[in-house]
């Protein structure tokens, strides 16, 4: 039987390779410590837990929903915005709900990417990025990036036979996988670059309500004329533990939007009404538990990053993200330190390589391990050493 090309040129996706490694050496007796997956280690809040539980018994939440989102689902981001950025979007034409990001992520190249065009992506970034470009039959170009430029996407460096088919641009900040964060005039430099280009800016911020040491992340909606070029997505996922439940949004400019929105109705469904309505509970009731999560964060990045020090693999302490990101030793490349510590250690930590080439030279750890396995895991790590 003959799969399609697209499915030939598809990589195997990262965190479902992390899984199967995982899963191999489990089944082997090892007890392995993964650091390779963000995925919260603390339970959704309980204030969210119960507004879905009451949702689920709303006889009227039984029924298809809406392909973009609830009214009320779209209004609360809608508020959110507004009240988390100062940033006005309209709940009718600039919001829509998504299954996660990562759907997101993924539609948005059927929206915008005919066969043969290209997509500037991070030199360090989400795969999706990539794969979703792919899968509409696309081609990209990783936009460099150096810890010496402070791991900013290098859209103007960017040659002119890519940028001529260019349709779109992803960028993310604060970034997975370095960390790295964003400055106003960077943003102004990509707003003014997308008009002068005609593209379509998607900024992912996944990451906007972990922030350290005072660091508040900012919405890229916030620039002067960013509506103009650009959609942002947002997620539940990270910021009230909520990735299993898939529910997100995106906002910004309304033909993109729109746009997004079509190619939803035509493919896809929408999020059970259920989920939207704890999601709204996690957009406009308390947020003490933000607070509390990232408290938590910020402790095991001292923590680890003080181990790293210690060790030899050196690390910017990161001022936002669930990630650290650090430099392998002499004589490895990513990949290969990645395997050395899962044979020596049966640690999983992510190669940087598998974010791209820029990537390469570094590996990801996560935060999102209760502290006694992430100390444990250190400790095993120094111990290949």
């Amino acid at each position: 039987m003959r799969t399609a090309q697209r499915i030939a040129d598809l990589p195997p996706y990262l965190f479902a390779e992390i899984d199967n490694k995982v899963a191999v050496k489990r089944a082997e007796g090892a007890d392995v410590i993964s650091l390779g997956i963000g995925d919260p280690d603390t339970p959704t809040p309980a204030r969210i837990v119960d507004r879905m539980a009451e949702a689920i018994r709303d006889t009227r939440n039984h029924k298809y929903p809406s392909y973009v989102g609830a009214q009320r689902y779209r209004e609360a981001c809608a508020e959110w915005m507004q009240t988390r950025f100062g940033v006005d979007v309209d709940p009718d034409e600039e919001v829509v709900a998504l299954i996660g990001s990562k759907e997101g992520i993924a539609h948005i190249f059927l929206a915008f990417v005919d066969p043969g065009d290209v997509t500037l992506v991070p030199g360090a970034g989400y795969p999706v990025y990539t794969t979703g470009g792919i899968l509409a039959g696309g081609d990209y170009h990783y936009m460099p990036m150096t810890e010496e430029n402070d791991f900013l996407a290098d859209f103007e460096s960017v040659p002119a036979d890519m940028l001529s088919r260019a349709r779109m641009m992803f960028l993310s900040y604060p970034n997975n996988p370095t960390s790295a964060i964003a400055t106003q005039e960077y943003f102004d430099r990509a707003i003014e670059f997308a008009r002068e280009h005609d593209l379509l800016i998607v900024h992912d911020n996944a990451y906007s309500e972990i922030g350290y040491d005072g660091y508040v992340p900012p919405s890229f909606l916030e620039r002067p004329g960013a509506k103009d070029v650009a959609i942002e997505l947002f997620s539940c996922s990270k910021a009230y533990n909520m990735t299993g439940w898939r529910v997100a949004f995106a906002c910004g400019n309304a033909t993109a939007i729109e746009a997004l929105g079509r190619v939803k109705t035509n493919i896809d469904s929408g999020v059970f009404t259920a989920i939207q309505d704890a999601a709204i509970e996690a957009f406009t009731g308390p947020q003490d538990s933000v607070a509390e999560l990232v408290e938590l964060y910020t402790r095991r990045r001292d923590r680890v990053v003080a181990v790293l020090d210690s060790i030899g693999l050196a690390a910017r302490k990161p001022k936002a993200t669930i990630y650290v990101w650090p430099k392998i030793p002499a004589g490895y490349t990513s990949a290969s330190f990645a395997t050395h510590v899962l044979d020596a250690a049966d640690v999983i930590v992510s190669p940087g390589s598998a974010y791209g080439p820029s990537g390469e030279g570094y590996i990801r750890i996560t935060l999102t391990t209760p502290d006694d396995r992430l100390d444990e895991a250190l400790e095993r790590i120094r111990d290949t050493l």
